[in-house]
């Protein structure tokens, strides 16, 4: 009897050992938005941690449905997960998923899901893994992301992304395009006599003119102090590029209100459309024509290639 109640004891010790080492878990995994989980093969039975139900804003310990936790999923993420998935069970191997989820209530969230898979006799019976929350995670590279392609002061694409997109649109087979650019007219002066921190706000007002007056174009970037760069798709024809210089122009000789300081500065610009040449040769004949554009009486007027396809 004695030994019947020492081996009792000893059992409710090690439950009670095992339920403190769960709960610990639980707090640890719930600390770290993260979840565990499994799907029994083929019954597609789910078994959550409390984790996994945090992440998609579920009661603890409720049931669930595989088929109600997809609805959570974008139709994107969805599709990759359906297709890794069926991959690992196929395979016996397993995978590892980032995915957008947007359960009710909860809002947009990105999750980690690293799964394995558990065979019994050459057959798959069970899928089983970690659901993180990658949330912020995401929004910092995303932040990375953005600050490395975009100018800073306007908002417009940077340098680095232009030139990408530029170089994508003329290799071999690109979709090709046409490719503008302006220089402001009279931006000098304004840093000279009134100073760079109301220059800035001309860049940033005429930016806002530009993105305006060229809605349809693919990309839109500063590349330097006063130059901008637009590149428009291919099935932009020349009677389209000639209507949006002539807007630009007019929307670049609007009064500039900077802090009070009223002013104009203008516009000049030059165009060109791809012609199955270099990302170079294309900017170098823009280029030209921007130039052409500055020496004509008055400038801020526009000039385009003499290479151009026909309306």
């Amino acid at each position: 009897m004695r030994q019947q109640i020492e081996h009792q004891t000893s059992l409710i010790r090690r439950l009670e050992a095992d339920l403190v080492q769960a709960e610990i878990f639980e707090r640890a995994s719930a600390a770290a938005r993260m979840g565990v989980w499994q799907c029994q093969l083929p019954s597609e039975q789910l078994t959550w941690s409390n984790g996994s139900y945090d992440l998609f804003g579920l009661q603890r310990g409720s049931e669930v449905a595989r088929s109600e936790v997809l609805k959570s999923y974008s139709e994107e993420s969805l599709d990759r997960l359906q297709r890794v998935r069926s991959n690992a069970i196929e395979t016996g191997s397993g995978f590892a998923l980032e995915a957008e989820i947007r359960p009710p209530g909860v809002g947009k969230r990105w999750i980690r899901i690293s799964a394995a898979v558990e065979c019994r006799n050459g057959e798959p019976i069970r899928l089983f893994g970690i659901k993180q929350d990658i949330t912020e995670e995401r929004k910092l590279l995303e932040g990375m992301r953005y600050r490395a392609e975009h100018d800073a002061m306007t908002g417009l694409a940077n340098r680095t992304q232009f030139q990408n997109r530029l170089a994508e649109i003329c290799e071999p087979g690109g979709p090709g395009g046409a490719l503008m650019l302006i220089d402001l007219d009279g931006f000098k002066s304004v840093n000279d006599t009134l100073g760079h921190a109301i220059g800035d706000e001309c860049l940033v007002e005429f930016a806002r003119r530009l993105s305006v007056v060229c809605q349809s174009a693919e990309l839109i970037a500063r590349i330097g102090g006063d130059e901008f760069a637009v590149l428009f798709g291919p099935a932009t024809r020349l009677q389209k590029i000639e209507g949006i210089a002539e807007r630009l122009s007019a929307a670049a000789q609007e009064p500039m209100n900077c802090s009070g300081h009223v002013f104009r500065v203008g516009a000049s610009i030059g165009f060109a459309f791809t012609e199955g040449e270099t990302p170079t040769a294309l900017f170098t004949r823009a280029d030209r024509a921007l130039y052409a554009a500055k020496a004509a009486i008055g400038a801020a007027t526009f000039r385009g290639s003499s290479r151009q396809p026909p309306d």
